[in-house]
């Protein structure tokens, strides 16, 4: 078994690729399969951002292994007009739905749910195949809200220091 400890930028050299949704490259533990068939223990720090597509990590046995984002159902969502977008975006992060965002559009998982929500608001919705590779979130280490007095989701926000003078 090939075992995966460390990341690594985008390189233009790899020895072998790993092909994954983006849900397994949200995942720090994982076992999974290199294009050629070879079996993979990821043990990535906790904490971190999801892998990218054509980020690289080095295998234990020096190999690099590029990252590769597979095609996923999703569906497009354009809109007559931004503020009809802007709308369309507010309702889906009301709801915590993980978006990618591009030029006049927006992308997420295939949900029939949310496709009627956004054809009710009136969004073009089209069916595509495609990588997903959604925004991270402002604040990193994935969502979780903060609750006071307990320590592992007590944290600072990185993007902002509220109060903080610098």
């Amino acid at each position: 078994m090939l075992v995966i400890h460390r990341r690594l930028p985008p390189s233009p050299g790899w020895q072998a690729e790993l092909e994954l949704t983006f849900d397994a490259r949200s995942k720090s533990r994982l076992r999974c399969f290199t294009r050629s068939g070879e079996e993979v223990g990821l043990f990535l720090e906790r904490g971190q951002p999801p892998l990218a597509d054509g980020e690289c990590l080095l295998a234990n046995d020096g190999r690099i292994v590029r990252v590769c984002a597979r095609a996923e159902r999703l569906l497009h969502v354009t809109c007559a007009n931004a503020f009809e977008l802007t709308r369309a975006a507010y309702h889906l992060g009301n709801r915590h739905v993980a978006l990618q965002l591009g030029d006049g559009w927006l992308r997420l998982l295939d949900d029939y749910v949310l496709r009627d929500m956004l054809l009710q608001l009136g969004a073009t919705v089209e069916p595509v195949e495609a990588p997903f590779q959604p925004e991270h979130g402002a604040y990193g280490g994935g969502h979780h809200h903060s609750h006071a007095g307990e320590a592992e989701f007590s944290y600072a926000p990185r993007l902002h220091q509220f109060g903080a003078r610098q």
